[in-house]
């Protein structure tokens, strides 16, 4: 099984790997830092280099429960030593993303205690929606307002794991309406906005909120009689 560093570290850029299976013109390695995407976070890309070789990796992706690094080029053989390399410029901007979208959710849930009922991502836009009955544009510009006081108020974000049992008799620990988690899942892995935001999440995120941005509410729109969306972008 493929060990996952930006599990731990999400600032990894690089690692070294060998190479443990061959998956068509995919490569399993033993660690990677790539993240392979889920919970609206989508998969790294980056590049695997050795001997003076230098292949793209366009997708991670899980197949029959391996995680392979889809390469455009040369593969290297199984028990080749590569250098696996993310897009730090792309994985950055969805750390800073996916940190937004957990202080809107955060306000949102603090000011109304609304579900997250769906969401996506990609670098610095994405958008969340939310079990709310009205969502009005003062809405919007009341949240953008909201959610930029708490970036400035340079919140620390921690991550850490916790047996499931343990877990889950942390009240609200999971926001979405529907538990997407697996039961299959022992350990749960937890993202602690410092006073604002506490959630089960595999995603990557920033050490603190400082590092987001200015976050702009650029739409909302209704989905439903009881289901609302907020769209947001990040500046640069």
């Amino acid at each position: 099984m493929t060990e996952i560093l930006c599990y731990e570290d999400s600032y990894l850029r690089e690692c070294k790997a060998t190479v443990t299976e061959i998956v068509g013109s995919g490569v399993v390695l033993d660690q990677t830092v790539f993240y392979p995407g889920g919970g609206g976070q989508p998969c790294d890309t980056g590049t695997l280099e050795w001997d003076g070789e230098i292949s793209e990796v366009s997708e991670v992706s899980r197949i029959n429960s391996k995680l392979v690094h889809q390469v455009t080029g040369e593969i290297p053989y199984i028990g080749q030593i590569v250098v696996a390399k993310i897009s730090w410029e792309k994985r950055y901007q969805l750390m800073r993303t996916h940190t937004a979208l957990h202080i809107l959710c955060g306000v949102v849930w603090r000011d109304y205690s609304a579900q997250v009922t769906g969401g996506n991502m990609t670098p610095l836009r994405a958008r969340m929606d939310f079990e709310l009955a009205e969502m009005s544009s003062g809405f919007a510009s009341e949240m953008e307002t909201l959610v930029n006081k708490e970036v400035k108020s340079e919140r620390d974000i921690k991550v850490s794991n916790l047996p499931r049992i343990e877990a889950f008799k942390i009240p609200d620990l999971i926001r979405m309406k529907i538990n997407k988690l697996p039961p299959a899942i022992e350990e749960v892995r937890i993202v602690d906005i410092s006073g604002l935001d506490l959630q089960a999440d595999g995603g990557t995120h920033v050490n603190n909120t400082r590092e987001v941005g200015k976050i702009r509410v650029v739409g909302h729109e209704s989905k439903g009689r009881i289901n609302k969306r907020l769209r947001i972008e990040i500046d640069y």
